[in-house]
């Protein structure tokens, strides 16, 4: 799929995650620092922090680390988001923590990300988290990973301990089903293969974290095979003194996945209705065809009831729906994860009711081997459960798409999200016959 001449630069989304003061906060602040993409009274804030904390050298994981207790203890423990740009890719980063019992933090920053880049410590080598974050990368099907070995000024930039580790990586690699993986060596607080090249490598031949951030290819990240627009609002506009939009009835949402074209038979979902697309709006204006993620509007040629919650879907690869679920899910809430809890369900732009019925497994993070019929999920633990919910869900499994085969489970009363989950595809078996109404 080709995108115009005029598409607007490339954004890319991705994330640090390693062990505790593995440099994750470091790095991002070297990547700002060393990119010019700091204002002035950022730079003025960190000397004056410099002169307070640093004795005097410039800490740039204050860039990041925002919280007062994360300053005072050196460590990470909220996501941060921070947003800066190059000539070549717009870039959101997502700082998440290194702590075990911020697990939780680090599946949500990455839950968007097109590319994850695991911390290691040279010194240390691969150790519980650096197997355990690669494990939510691979678990959250991130594209991209990024291997950046860490602090090798502190072993006298040692081309052998790099191999050690990259070949510690590759012995579980191929268990994860990662297809895109770099090694990179550096030093976040010198700079070296951040931004700039080193010279202390030269038995290095790739490129520098930045360059590979320009250059990886995310276009075929999204999914472009099956058509998803899930409803957030019906547009009507209804202002009479606008002929055009008097009687505009429009479907308004983010596309969730493949490509539409004005003239493309479409699908409503679950009432099976058909249509044809008529017209295809963006806050620019008209289009002719539209592609995942961008947020349109859909105009069909027929009058159908829909609201928020349904979703618009291609003929071809056409979605599962049921109400019996089978999901992975990190669990991240202090409260365990039970049998027979409810919950409320948020899955793309509706909330259902729905209840645990099984608990099949919970993963062991050391072996990556499922352990069967847990008692309960603790916070932080990630493991595969069933779910029923009150009406059906269309949906794709996670492997598939991953806006139209994630969720997040919210506590009713608190409002607080205890999970995040991941569907597993729907059996053919047992996929619906959808309604074939033609208008």
């Amino acid at each position: 799929m080709s995108h115009p001449a005029n598409h607007p630069i490339e954004l890319l989304r991705f994330n640090t995650c390693g062990s505790v003061d593995d440099g994750k906060s470091t790095l991002i602040g070297r990547l700002l620092y060393d990119s010019k993409n700091l204002m002035e009274d950022q730079l003025e804030a960190l000397e004056r922090s410099a002169d307070i904390t640093g004795g005097g050298q410039i800490n740039l994981a204050n860039l990041t680390d925002g919280l007062r207790a994360e300053r005072e203890q050196g460590i990470t423990i909220d996501v941060a988001y921070r947003y800066f740009a190059t000539p070549r890719r717009k870039f959101i980063v997502a700082d998440t923590p290194g702590h075990v019992q911020y697990t939780r933090n680090m599946v949500t920053g990455a839950s968007t990300a097109n590319l994850s880049i695991v911390l290691v410590d040279a010194r240390q080598g691969v150790i519980e988290q650096s197997r355990r974050h690669t494990y939510i990368a691979s678990l959250l099907r991130i594209p991209h990973l990024v291997i950046a070995v860490n602090k090798m000024d502190l072993v006298d930039w040692s081309h052998e301990r790099f191999l050690e580790i990259r070949d510690a990586f590759e012995a579980f690699l191929p268990r994860l089903d990662m297809k895109d993986v770099k090694f990179i060596p550096m030093s976040a607080l010198n700079g070296d293969n951040v931004v700039d090249p080193s010279k202390h490598t030269p038995w290095y031949v790739g490129p520098t974290l930045l360059g590979h951030l320009e250059d990886v290819h995310i276009a075929s990240d999204w999914n472009l095979s099956g058509f998803r627009l899930p409803v957030q609002w019906v547009n009507r506009p209804n202002n009479p003194r606008d002929p055009a939009l008097h009687d505009f009835r429009g479907l308004s949402g983010q596309i969730a996945g493949g490509i539409v074209k004005v003239g493309q038979k479409v699908m409503v979902l679950p009432s099976g209705l058909k249509s044809t697309v008529k017209e295809i709006w963006t806050y620019s204006g008209k289009l002719q065809e539209a592609f995942c993620p961008q947020s349109v509007t859909l105009v069909l040629a027929d009058d159908l009831d829909i609201s928020r919650g349904d979703m618009v879907v291609g003929l071809d690869a056409l979605p599962g729906a049921g109400t019996d679920l089978h999901a992975r899910v990190a669990w991240m809430h202090p409260r365990p994860l039970q049998r027979g809890k409810k919950y409320l369900l948020k899955h793309t732009t509706q909330t259902v009711q729905s209840v645990v019925t099984a608990l099949e497994n919970r993963i062991d993070i050391h072996t990556y081997e499922p352990q069967p019929e847990p008692a309960e999920l603790a916070m932080n633990d990630i493991g595969e459960i069933r779910l029923k919910v009150a009406k059906p869900l269309v949906f794709d499994g996670y492997a598939t798409n991953r806006l139209t085969g994630s969720f997040v489970l919210i506590e009713p009363g608190t409002n607080a999200t205890v999970a995040a989950g991941m569907l597993q595809p729907p059996l053919e078996a047992v996929r619906p016959e959808y309604n074939d109404f033609a208008i």
